[in-house]
């Protein structure tokens, strides 16, 4: 077996050292060593700067060369006092934070004596040590309250059944100004009309700001949207309601996370509630109800919306007025959540802290097996360790080239309400289920090297608070393993 492959048993750093030490020892350069081992001395300068590891055959024909044993190179400890100061120095320095504060990399060649490196060292571990740990705990407390407000936010949302009486209200008031009656979609009258009911006009403008979706002058009560060859119809009668909901909802300048949050959800409510009004709306789905035939996609078609916007509507109109409990969840083409809500019992996966966005849910869940499917709407069942659970999932904005994952769902006894409620596919997630195979895992760790596929949000790939970094992040291993495994012939 070659040292690469026993990479948790010594550190190549050390065994760098420990090669140099010996070698300077015996006093042979570096073309004299490779002589006797019979590799160029690069490959040896490479060796001793840690930058590879070398296989056993090599490590045993260094060590007779260096007249010691394979198990003293290899011994974890640093050989002297000096080369355990330059590998302090270089690993300090290969930690974030010297980026973060702008300093220079200084490596440890002959000319920078011991006093100098002493000095250095322990320079960088007293001192960089708390700009960082400032830095890092501001981090972390943001993090850790964009984590808590969006916990919050999303416990307060299934406690009222994702249905917000006040929004509807203002939501029913506008429409009233614009003689919308919730039948078909809005025409660009109406529009035009509930946009000037609340003192705004909408004007369509190039070179927009690239990061931002509109831009309001609150003083001449303009909205400036982009053009028409650059934001669909479609597109940007949701951007103005989501624009207009902030006014229309009297939304203050807000300085946290968690007021920002609310108000992104309440104007995205908004403008779902004037595109597809509540009492029309309830009035189609109570029908398709009585005939066990619910379906996004009627909704979606009806109102000329995206599906992502008809699915969201109908979690805050099914538990209120159908009694349907049911969860709704928005992921990437590796099945990483981006939006999810439930109040039927399902258990999203999540990190230690309850985050959901960012964390991948199972490959046999249907928003995941969707991306396989030949169906335009892939319906499931799914048995969890929670329960039984029907799915309808469909891929959206492919044309756009950034499709995503939208799923509607219900508890099984519940499916008979949804078209496809009856379908025969069935997946089971359970936890027995979803465990790798230690076998599986031996055959192929070390020798699968994935390649992350792109992705909207890099950060994304990093780990949890607390865990490792993976050297493929991102990447669903035990995928990658089972697939490896059915290429080999091996299932």
């Amino acid at each position: 077996m070659g040292a690469s492959q026993q990479g948790s048993q010594y550190d190549p750093v050390v065994l760098g050292h420990r090669v140099r030490h010996h070698r300077r020892r015996c006093d042979l350069t570096l073309a004299e060593l490779g002589k006797r081992v019979g590799r160029p001395p690069s490959y040896l300068s490479q060796l001793e700067n840690g930058r590879l590891e070398p296989k056993l055959g090599v490590l045993a024909s260094l060590a007779e060369a260096l007249d010691t044993s394979t198990g003293d190179l290899l011994d974890p400890t640093p050989p002297d006092h000096r080369a355990d100061l330059e590998i302090r120095l270089t690993r300090l320095q290969s930690d974030h934070w010297r980026e973060t504060l702008g300093l220079p990399l200084i490596r440890a060649g002959a000319r920078v004596d011991d006093d100098l490196l002493e000095t250095l060292v322990g320079l960088y571990e007293a001192l960089p040590k708390a700009e960082v740990s400032r830095v890092g705990l501001a981090r972390q407390q943001a993090d850790a309250q964009a984590r808590t407000a969006n916990l919050a936010l999303r416990t307060e949302m299934r406690e009222r059944d994702n249905y917000f009486a006040e929004v509807e209200a203002v939501a029913v008031d506008t429409l009233a100004a614009s003689g919308y009656t919730g039948e078909g979609p809005p025409s660009e009258k109406h529009l035009t009309d509930l946009v000037a009911y609340h003192g705004f006009n909408i004007e369509r403008v190039r070179g927009m700001p690239i990061t931002a979706r509109s831009v309001t002058d609150t003083t001449r009560r303009i909205i400036y949207i982009p053009q028409r060859d650059d934001l669909k119809v479609r597109a940007a009668r949701s951007v103005i309601l989501q624009t207009l909901g902030h006014f229309a909802l009297e939304h203050a300048e807000t300085t946290d996370f968690e007021g920002y949050l609310r108000q992104r959800v309440q104007s995205n409510y908004f403008a779902a509630a004037v595109l597809i009004p509540e009492q029309a709306a309830v009035g189609f789905l109570e029908a398709a109800h009585a005939e066990g035939d619910l379906s996004i996609e009627d909704l979606k078609e009806r109102y000329y919306v995206s599906y992502e916007m008809a699915a969201h509507r109908f979690t805050n109109l099914a538990t209120r007025h159908l009694d349907l409990p049911v969860h709704f969840l928005r992921t990437d083409t590796a099945g990483t959540i981006t939006k999810a809500y439930e109040n039927d019992g399902l258990v999203f996966p999540s990190d230690e802290g309850g985050s959901l966005e960012g964390v991948r849910v199972s490959r046999l869940w249907g928003a995941r097996q969707a991306w396989a499917s030949s169906e335009v709407v892939h319906e499931q069942f799914t048995a969890t360790d929670e329960g039984d659970f029907w799915c309808a999932t469909y891929v959206e904005n492919v044309a756009e080239g950034t499709p995503f994952a939208i799923t509607i769902g219900c508890r099984a006894d519940d499916a008979g309400a949804f078209r496809g409620g009856d379908t025969v596919r069935r997946s089971s997630a359970r936890s027995e289920d979803l465990a790798a195979d230690p076998e599986l895992i031996d055959r192929w760790e070390g020798v699968a090297w994935p390649s992350a596929s792109e992705r909207s949000f890099v950060l994304t790939a990093l780990p949890p608070a607390g865990r490792e970094f993976s050297p493929f992040p991102g990447i669903d291993l035990v995928d990658v393993y089972r697939f490896l495994e059915r290429q080999s012939g091996g299932g």
